[in-house]
């Protein structure tokens, strides 16, 4: 055993929870964090979690836009173009004309087409150019995700206008542990002044705080958490507003993506994600990116549950399409237990309750015991144990032995299935702090 070094770098503190798909973390490097965003994973304040995205009856798909592809159709151009309008006003904008006629550059850069880095900070008041005075004064600052009461009045705004919520059912213990608690450690990215970790990324105007986007900044992306705004600015977009920032900042900052959540094909009020191109879609099984166009729309328009690699492994196999679903491989002769009977949500989740393995039920993306074996070496996981002070490592511990892999009511089962879920590369560094 050994103690905590402070020294040795950033490290991850997680606590499996229930079925081993939801993890709580206190402490999370940012650098994890995206590599389990990567295989599935998002947050929702300290609590991770990992759909079951084959036995969900709406499967939820890891998307992400490449920042510097990203090109606005017309509807999110006038999105922006509406809001700088009503920021600056008619007056300010035709007595500008005259007082700051545009350079030879700026007319340049104008007929080469919509610069989105630049029209989307054409309205903030740092780059507003006076005289005159506009309509508004439009500031955007990325601050960090602390609980204040202004942000607690927008949010309870935002859940009652447009999530129909009672004033009573909205609390502030509730907005803390939603959009205030992050378990990410916040740093500056090597080699820049890129600040990484959770922010709020506040809208104020004049002076008043009318929307707030909740952003994780990962070392390849940024993440949108989720995005308020008050009632009565509705009518502007402010959705595809902030998107289109989001999607900025990511490009401004260097970072490669901008990922917005998962991509619900059959829900109505989720496809608008697929609006911002080029997407792509995360194949829930072999972790490829595949870009969201036409042909894989019309798979997901045909089935429940897409996975091209899966269907690629089967196609070389010859295994028949069932027509409605992306089938699962038979079992195999050697009597391996893939999960294929257990396709309703319900029995999966009973079987789970019972005691099945997440290895064994055949969960898209969780790893199978010899692929688990092959990857990591269980014995080298480390464990806190906050109350002595020390690190250890499972094999250290005297109760290790007494299970198997697939034994969930045992610690080796417990911690198995949690590292099949997590993936090799966080599970080697991870430290598991069991509750």
């Amino acid at each position: 055993m050994q103690a905590p070094d402070a020294g040795a770098g950033p490290a991850s503190f997680l606590t499996p929870l229930g079925a081993a798909y939801y993890v709580r973390s206190r402490s999370l490097d940012v650098a994890h964090y995206q590599a389990l965003i990567d295989r599935g994973w998002r947050r929702s304040g300290t609590l991770l979690y990992k759909p079951d995205v084959r036995r969900a009856c709406c499967p939820h798909y890891t998307i992400r836009l490449p920042a510097a592809a990203f090109k606005p159709t017309r509807d999110q151009r006038q999105a922006v173009n509406r809001w700088n309008k009503f920021i600056l006003g008619e007056s300010y904008m035709n007595e500008a004309k005259k007082l700051h006629p545009k350079t030879k550059e700026e007319k340049a850069k104008q007929r080469n087409g919509f610069n989105l880095c630049h029209v989307i900070h054409e309205a903030e008041d740092s780059n507003v150019k006076r005289p005159p005075e506009p309509a508004h004064r439009f500031e955007v600052t990325l601050e960090p995700d602390n609980f204040t009461e202004e942000k607690f009045q927008l949010f309870s705004n935002y859940q009652q206008a447009v999530h129909h919520e009672e004033a009573r059912e909205v609390t502030r213990a509730g907005f803390a542990r939603f959009l205030c608690d992050s378990p990410l450690q916040r740093c500056t990215m090597e080699g820049t002044s890129t600040r990484l970790g959770s922010f709020h990324q506040c809208y104020r105007l004049d002076g008043r705080l009318i929307a707030i986007a909740v952003l994780d900044l990962v070392p390849r992306a940024v993440s949108g958490v989720y995005f308020i705004y008050h009632s009565d600015f509705e009518k502007y977009s402010l959705g595809k507003i902030s998107a289109l920032r989001e999607a900025a900042l990511a490009e401004e900052l260097g970072l490669q993506f901008y990922y917005m959540g998962y991509y619900i094909h059959n829900c109505k009020k989720m496809r608008y994600k697929g609006d911002y191109q080029p997407q792509y879609v995360l194949d829930p099984e072999s972790y490829e990116w595949n870009k969201l166009d036409d042909e894989l729309r019309k798979l997901l328009d045909e089935k429940k549950y897409v996975s091209l690699w899966r269907q690629r492994q089967n196609k070389d196999a010859k295994v028949p399409d069932n027509g409605g679903d992306t089938p699962m491989p038979e079992a195999s002769s050697d009597g391996d237990f893939d999960g294929k009977h257990l396709d309703s949500p319900l029995l999966a989740t009973a079987a789970v309750d019972d005691g099945l393995s997440l290895m064994e039920l055949g969960m898209p993306g969780v790893l199978k015991v010899d692929e688990l074996l092959e990857s990591i070496s269980l014995d080298k996981i480390k464990i806190g144990i906050p109350s002595a002070g020390i690190v250890a490592s499972m094999e250290d511990l005297v109760t290790w032995d007494q299970g198997t892999i697939t034994n969930k009511s045992s610690l080796k089962g417990h911690i198995a299935e949690m590292a099949a879920c997590i993936g090799p590369d966080v599970a080697k560094e991870m430290i598991v702090q069991l509750s």
